[in-house]
């Protein structure tokens, strides 16, 4: 079969496209704009790319469209799709019925954490010789791909990042209630997308529709801290719960005793297995939990999942270093959700604090360089939240490009610490400018931001080198 997917450089369309072909399906796909990681992974499987999305693609005659999200009607592409009345799908009901039917679905839910949660898990099954097949919201560096089919047998398992945005133009239903997990995660839930969201309480009706699918003889994984996955679950429950992250003893629950990088994994009050791993910060320990419990839900004992983890090497864009200039250093990380960029800044800051402890050095400074790229945070329901999410770096530089509010305004809170720049060449000078030996500039965005990280190091090195 040939399928020509819509938006195929979205995670989760990437992916896709990634088992479609290994499961010998030609794929060929488009979308309006093209950038690693993803834009790699799909040409080094000889996926065709088109850029944009003009009509003529029609003229490609697949036997199936594959819509991404991302389209909405206007879209040329879609348009001439639905005149010609060619058959279309979404993305997540096209994986429900060509590759989880039948499996073992281990889905990883939440407001953050469901990538990395979801490479961890990938790669406890892989070590405990189940095979998985799975499909990550990212590359994890584990494998090096963001999916592949694994062992298809029934039951064979498949873990999903399991996103609560919706399906498509012509589906509003959360991509999630698609794949009949058997084995869910729920790490937790806030507030966000609110381009399809009114609020929280409307999220939390969709994770119930999640739980709903769970069968009888399934598992839901909770994070017991989240007062908001405790009123999903009072809405109804008819399948096991194992709850983690409890931070006093609690019956039958996982909890862990220790720092972040080394820790006890504790059920109630004994002693399960014992993680150290080169991982900072307390979500990651909490991630860590998550999957345990759900590992363990298809047989993989605590202790072997433990061990695992102690070889997991997270997934690219989550703190990765992309490259020295000058004693100065650069990360790229997908954080875009304040909540998330505050983490995010928060385990750089343990990271360098315990580094120059340990050499005996001066404290060094965070950069923070970002772009409100998502929907939700270009509407602006989040913008209050930005000083706060940027309380442990030592300087911000914002891109305003595209924003319907006042950036400079949002920030007034953090004064000179901060910097608005309107086009992404204004903020490399700015930040290039500011920059000293020891520093490390950490930029967030969910998107290419502009290939910022590369003009960083081209810049830091004609003006520093």
């Amino acid at each position: 079969m040939h399928i020509h997917i819509l938006g195929i450089c979205g995670t989760f369309m990437g992916g896709l496209a990634a088992l479609a072909r290994e499961a010998g399906h030609t794929v060929t796909g488009c979308d309006a704009n093209v950038y690693p990681p993803m834009s790699e992974q799909l040409r080094g499987l000889g996926i065709a790319l088109v850029e944009g999305y003009d009509a003529a693609q029609l003229d490609l005659r697949p036997d199936l469209f594959v819509v991404g999200n991302v389209v909405t009607r206007g879209n040329p592409l879609m348009e001439a799709i639905l005149d010609a009345g060619a058959p279309y799908t979404s993305g997540p009901q096209w994986l429900a019925d060509q590759v989880l039917q039948r499996r073992h679905v281990l889905a990883v839910a939440g407001t953050h954490g469901k990538t990395s949660t979801t490479a961890m898990l990938a790669w406890v099954l892989e070590q405990a010789g189940l095979e998985p097949g799975f499909l990550v919201g990212g590359v994890p560096l584990n494998f090096g791909v963001s999916a592949r089919l694994g062992r298809v047998a029934d039951a064979a398992p498949f873990v999903i990042e399991a996103d609560e945005y919706d399906t498509a133009f012509f589906d509003k239903r959360s991509k999630f209630v698609h794949y009949r997990a058997r084995t869910a995660i729920l790490n937790n839930l806030e507030f966000d997308h609110a381009d399809i969201f009114d609020d929280l309480a409307a999220i939390e009706r969709q994770f119930h529709h999640l739980v709903r699918t769970v069968p009888g003889s399934g598992r839901l994984v909770v994070n017991a801290r989240e007062e908001s996955l405790q009123r999903v679950l009072a809405m109804g429950c008819w399948s096991e719960v194992t709850r983690f992250g409890a931070r006093k003893e609690e019956p039958g629950a996982l909890r862990a005793r220790g720092e972040p990088h080394a820790f006890d994994v504790l059920r109630g009050s004994l002693k399960i297995a014992r993680v150290e791993w080169p991982m900072l910060g307390e979500h990651n320990q909490l991630n860590a939990l998550a999957a345990i419990a759900a590992a363990e839900h298809v047989g993989v004992a605590p202790e072997v999942a433990a061990n695992a983890l102690a070889s997991f090497q997270n997934v690219r864009r989550r703190l990765e270093l992309r490259g020295e200039v000058a004693g100065i250093s650069v990360y790229d990380d997908f954080a875009h959700h304040p909540t998330a960029m505050r983490t995010t800044v928060n385990g750089l800051r343990r990271k360098i604090d315990a580094s120059a402890a340990a050499r005996k050095g001066k404290p060094q400074r965070i950069l923070a360089v970002f772009e409100p790229r998502s929907n939700t945070m270009k509407l602006g329901p989040m913008k209050a939240q930005l000083p706060w999410s940027l309380e442990e770096a030592d300087l911000s530089f914002c891109h305003s490009g595209g924003l319907g509010w006042d950036a400079v305004q949002a920030l007034a809170p953090l004064g000179k610490l901060a910097l608005v720049c309107e086009t992404v060449e204004a903020l490399v000078r700015s930040v290039v400018a500011e920059a000293r030996p020891g520093d490390h500039i950490l930029c967030m965005s969910n998107g290419g931001f502009g290939g910022v990280h590369a003009k960083l190091l081209d810049a830091l090195a004609k003006a520093k080198g």
